[in-house]
């Protein structure tokens, strides 16, 4: 008898769906919303750990243990496979990609992410971005292909070169790293259209497109980036925005009036609650461990 692999059906996914679309979930509850929805996989931003699990900017503060809690918790209710953003590995050596690689597998997650940013990182849509040279970032994904545990685990590279050193630099760095084993590639701060193709044509793995919001990056459609070649289209935290904005809202709302009514109509409902984190379920278990002990 076979095991689950989270890895295998991440890759079935991106075969099944094209380009598939990969949402951000900032949380188990999120997660099981994103599967109602109809996403075939979830997305766990390292941004979004930095700033909704931590309060902290994405600067290199959050660690592999933060990163892991919100995995697990993910993974215990949700099964859609799940992309994790590694940062630069978690660590200075091959050592720490390897264990972050080892550790991630085992919390459940499908895939992750390495980029080629010196340990101080920056957002990909931020200015003042450091890269290591392009052989650290091999040895990198190196590191993370020898680490697996799972074969089917997905190692993505992504590459922060194009707003440092250019085009070319950064498709010489993809091609690298697929050359080094990367299942898929990553290209940060794409600004035109066209260099999807131009990656998916040099690296001939999945290329992902980041279709963040406020960023380098337009917001192109599903189709666009499907004529593009584009693999998988990530959006990191547009639901993370939307919950931001509505709890300000909210809150806002609670000093000026006193009162709640007159932001009803913007809140998810308790029976919506229950339907998606199936309270229901749990309760009639338990009405029936009541009943039983009754008689």
């Amino acid at each position: 008898m076979s095991l689950y692999s989270a890895g295998a059906a991440f890759r079935k996914a991106v075969q099944d769906e094209s380009p598939l679309q990969v949402v951000g979930a900032i949380n188990a509850n999120h997660a099981l919303l994103a599967k109602r929805a109809g996403f075939r996989a979830i997305y766990l931003s390292g941004g979004g750990v930095a700033a909704g699990s931590l309060g902290l900017p994405d600067l290199g503060i959050s660690n592999l243990d933060d990163v892991l809690t919100d995995i697990r918790r993910i993974t215990d209710v949700c099964d859609l496979p799940l992309l994790v953003d590694a940062d630069t590995g978690f660590g200075s050596s091959a050592f720490n990609v390897a264990r972050t690689v080892k550790a991630m597998i085992k919390a459940g997650a499908a895939a992750l992410h390495i980029e080629d940013q010196v340990g101080a990182k920056r957002c990909g849509h931020r200015p003042g971005k450091e890269i290591v040279s392009k052989e650290e970032m091999v040895d990198r994904i190196k590191a993370a292909v020898d680490a697996r545990t799972d074969p089917d685990f997905v190692i993505m590279a992504r590459t922060d070169a194009l707003a440092v050193d250019g085009l070319d630099a950064a498709l010489e760095r993809a091609v690298a790293c697929v050359e080094a084993g990367a299942d898929m590639i990553f290209p940060e701060a794409i600004t035109d259209l066209a260099m999807y193709t131009t990656f998916a044509n040099a690296v001939k793995v999945p290329v992902l497109a980041n279709i963040t919001e406020f960023g380098a990056t337009p917001l192109f459609t599903v189709d666009e980036l499907r004529g593009a070649e584009v693999g998988l289209v990530l959006y990191p935290l547009s639901a993370f925005r939307a919950m931001n904005k509505a709890a300000e809202n909210v809150y806002t709302a609670l000093r000026r009036d006193g009162t709640q009514q007159n932001v009803l109509d913007t809140m998810q409902t308790r029976m919506e609650l229950y339907e998606s984190i199936n309270y229901h379920d749990f309760e009639q278990k338990l009405d029936a461990l009541f009943a039983a002990q009754k008689k």
